[in-house]
């Protein structure tokens, strides 16, 4: 079992060195959804004075250079990052600890490096090493997305009441920790900060899990005749929409949490067993037993 998260406003010393401040020069690497959304949102929150971005592909970048929330677009990831006051690493998950290694020699002394992957133990150990000790790497995941991919589909508002993972590396800098944990607060995130092992058992379930589940569903209706989908009612709608996601990212994702989430996994496939063998029996009251658990569970959301 692991410790309970340890949310934002917790007391210690993550708190007593908060400092509102605004940014000098926050720079995003590889903006897509998420990153442009990260731009967005500090731009009408008054959060940077300046925003850099750098995309790979030139036409990309000149497209950027037409948004109103980008101060500057760098022709390199090296150029972007030399007058950096954080960095947020905003590549697909599989290319965020190589771009960590190219930045590495380029940032200025205690410069502050975050992410948005969505699966952290290996990057916050690898991106960790690449930086230390001339740059601190605190790694983050904002539970926030949608189906659609692209930094055109950035909104300012995507962090809005949304969990942001903060997950440091034992013995991080605690001033660098406050820095991400405060920016993600500001974007209008929920902290809770815990470790990155810890983050990636939480996120195998509530996040991955569903996302197999929900794949999985589609992927057997489709066998199916396709005028059954036409038939349907909002809840079929509702329990796929996340099948829609980009297949190349969450290939990464699995790639990098493949062991938590076969656990979760092999766990989800011992309860999907029981319901079916309550229902095989006519046990109707196990039956009932798991919808109204279910339901309980459900209702449990916060609005």
């Amino acid at each position: 079992m692991f410790p309970s998260p340890k949310p934002i406003n917790s007391t210690g010393p993550l708190l007593d060195v908060f400092t509102k401040s605004v940014l000098e020069n926050l720079v995003i690497l590889a903006p897509g959804l998420l990153g442009g959304s990260v731009a967005r949102a500090a731009h009408a929150r008054g959060l940077a004075h300046r925003i850099t971005v750098w995309a790979r592909r030139p036409d990309a970048r000149l497209k950027l250079r037409e948004q109103p929330w980008v101060n500057h677009v760098a022709e390199t990831a090296a150029d972007a990052v030399r007058d950096a006051s954080l960095v947020v690493l905003a590549a697909p998950v599989d290319k965020i600890i190589e771009l960590a290694r190219h930045i590495a020699p380029h940032l200025p002394a205690g410069a502050i490096v975050t992410d948005v992957g969505s699966v952290k133990g290996e990057l916050c150990r690898a991106c960790h090493s690449a930086l230390t000790p001339r740059a601190h790497f605190i790694g983050a995941h904002p539970m926030a997305g949608s189906e659609k991919t692209g930094w055109e589909n950035a909104t300012p508002t995507l962090f809005e009441k949304r969990v942001c993972f903060v997950t440091p590396m034992e013995g991080a800098d605690e001033t660098a920790v406050a820095t991400v944990a405060r920016f993600w607060s500001d974007l209008g995130s929920e902290v809770t900060t815990l470790s990155p092992d810890q983050h990636d058992e939480i996120t195998a379930h509530v996040s991955h899990l569903p996302q197999v589940v929900a794949t999985s569903l589609a992927t057997f209706l489709a066998t199916k005749n396709p005028q059954w989908r036409n038939l349907s009612g909002n809840g079929l709608r509702d329990t796929t929409r996340i099948a829609a996601s980009d297949a190349t990212m969450w290939i990464e994702i699995f790639q990098q949490n493949r062991d938590e989430v076969l656990r979760a996994l092999r766990q989800f496939q011992d309860e999907l067993q029981c319901f079916q063998t309550s229902l095989a029996n006519r046990d109707w009251p196990e039956v009932r037993t798991r919808l109204e658990r279910g339901k309980a569970w459900r209702d449990g959301f916060r609005p």
